[in-house]
């Protein structure tokens, strides 16, 4: 294999990496797969000596990087509300992504008057998650439904979303043994400890 050969190689694979990135719900999953698919284009660039391609994926690399830092940070732009089974907004959310919502939670069949804790997270004013609850004594609330959008789907909303839950009287999260099987891992990460066949995790 001839180095003109390895050199139009590698400008495929950055062209490639840039085309699937534009294929990725997550914004995070997004710009580090973009950011690597540019950085690779940009070394193809200067081999070929195209300056002016290999400066713009230069700086798209370090648009990238910026704002996959302040990714990073996003937190800091959450909000959270407190939301009622009739309030608009939440309906409005759990209508849009219905069908994603069966997908991660096909036992979920709306709200109900059993569901009296319901929380809205908000990422500079976008819809970015929502948790529904059976509130329970001692502050206890057992999951029926925490879900995230597609671009927000990196934890960040739940653990921004359990920080918080402690200055609303929660002490404790509970999963029960059906949803826990389909959300093993997500619970794991999010330091749930497996108790009587579900998934618990004391936030006090």
């Amino acid at each position: 294999m001839n180095s003109s050969t390895i050199i139009e190689m590698v400008g495929y694979l950055g062209s490639i990496l840039v085309v699937v990135s534009m294929l990725m719900s997550s914004v995070i999953r997004l710009r580090v797969i973009n950011t690597i698919g540019s950085g690779i284009f940009a070394m193809y660039a200067l081999m070929i000596h195209s300056y002016p391609t290999a400066l713009m994926n230069f700086f798209l690399v370090a648009i990238n990087v910026y704002n996959l830092i302040k990714l990073s940070r996003k937190d800091q732009n959450y909000d959270l509300i407190d939301a009622k089974s009739d309030d608009g907004l939440l309906n409005y959310i759990l209508d849009y992504y219905q069908d994603d919502i069966r997908t991660f939670f096909p036992g979920f069949s709306g709200i109900s008057e059993a569901l009296d804790r319901a929380y809205i997270v908000c990422c500079s004013g976008d819809p970015a998650g929502v948790m529904l609850g059976k509130g329970h004594k001692d502050g206890v609330v057992e999951v029926v439904l925490d879900y995230s959008v597609p671009m927000y789907r990196d934890c960040s909303v739940g653990a921004y979303l359990y920080s918080r839950l402690p200055s609303k009287g929660v002490r404790t999260l509970t999963y029960s043994e059906q949803e826990s099987r389909i959300h093993t891992d997500y619970l794991k990460k999010m330091g749930f400890v497996k108790e009587n066949g579900g998934y618990v995790k004391r936030i006090s």
